[in-house]
């Protein structure tokens, strides 16, 4: 079946250093919590806030092993007005034997607030 992994991270700063680090943690995340295998990756879509423009965040996914195949998308993520500042989104799309309700999305630092639902129990009391 295929899937979607969702996740979100935020940084303090529009710096190189900060987007890498945070997007590699993210989809790390993502790859641990789900079991995904580069080989299983159809396609990695990320995108930024617009006062986010030091690197493409793709280029953290070519530090990872095996990825250098996986074909990785990064655009700007729509200006709504009051939307989360500093915000980096991937969305993965893999073939797994993961249900629907079995995938875990990730979501770290202040980009919480996205999807509190998924969010695991202990993160989310540590931020009331």
């Amino acid at each position: 079946m295929i899937r979607a992994i969702r996740g979100a991270a935020t940084v303090e700063l529009n710096d190189e250093a900060q987007i890498i680090k945070a997007t590699e943690a993210l989809v790390l995340e993502m790859i641990k919590k789900n079991n995904v295998d580069p080989e299983d990756v159809a396609s990695v879509l990320l995108s930024m806030t617009g006062d986010l423009d030091a690197v493409f965040p793709a280029k953290a996914l070519r530090n990872f092993d095996g990825w250098e195949y996986v074909p990785v998308m990064c655009m700007q993520e729509i200006p709504v007005a009051g939307s989360l500042e500093k915000c980096i989104r991937v969305m993965m799309t893999v073939q797994t034997g993961l249900k629907q309700k079995e995938v875990k999305h990730v979501y770290q630092g202040k980009a919480i607030v996205l999807r509190p639902d998924l969010t695991d129990e202990r993160i989310k009391s540590a931020f009331k």
